[in-house]
């Protein structure tokens, strides 16, 4: 069986998730999906979450693409991950090109996928921010 591990926040999930996690999939028999714990990506990345940790690892266990969520506590698990879940390929957003290749000399093969251009939940985040400062709350005609 050859596994595949991707990391990742996966905050108000959309469609360019579904994208990389399907293909992810595709390179190999099992997926497993490591999420950004909150305390994580407040610590490490300065990110505030939409959803809590649970209700985003709930979305994801939905998906068909995944098999197995775990939580992202660290930067330095994933060494430790490729060994304890038998990796064979450790796939991530091409964002982050290069910056995983050490991950090579733990035995895995380390490949970087192009996002879909079009989305982001960057790009969702400031969009609603933007409509809601032009249409605020008390003027929205129903």
């Amino acid at each position: 069986m050859k596994r595949v591990i991707t990391y990742g926040t996966f905050d108000l999930l959309h469609y360019g998730h579904i994208n990389l996690l399907r293909r992810a999939k595709e390179r190999g028999d099992y997926l497993i999906v490591a999420l950004s714990t909150d305390e994580f990506n407040w610590n490490e990345k300065q990110k505030k979450c939409y959803f809590k940790y649970q209700q985003r690892k709930t979305l994801l266990e939905a998906i068909r693409y995944v098999d197995l969520v775990i939580p992202e506590t660290c930067w330095e698990q994933k060494k430790t991950d490729i060994h304890e879940y038998h990796i064979d390929t450790f796939v991530i957003g091409d964002d982050w090109k290069g910056k995983f290749d050490f991950l090579k000399d733990e035995g895995a093969e380390v490949v970087y996928l192009s996002r879909t251009p079009e989305i982001s939940t960057t790009d969702i985040k400031m969009n609603l921010a933007k409509h809601e400062e032009e249409n605020p709350a008390g003027s929205r005609k129903n």
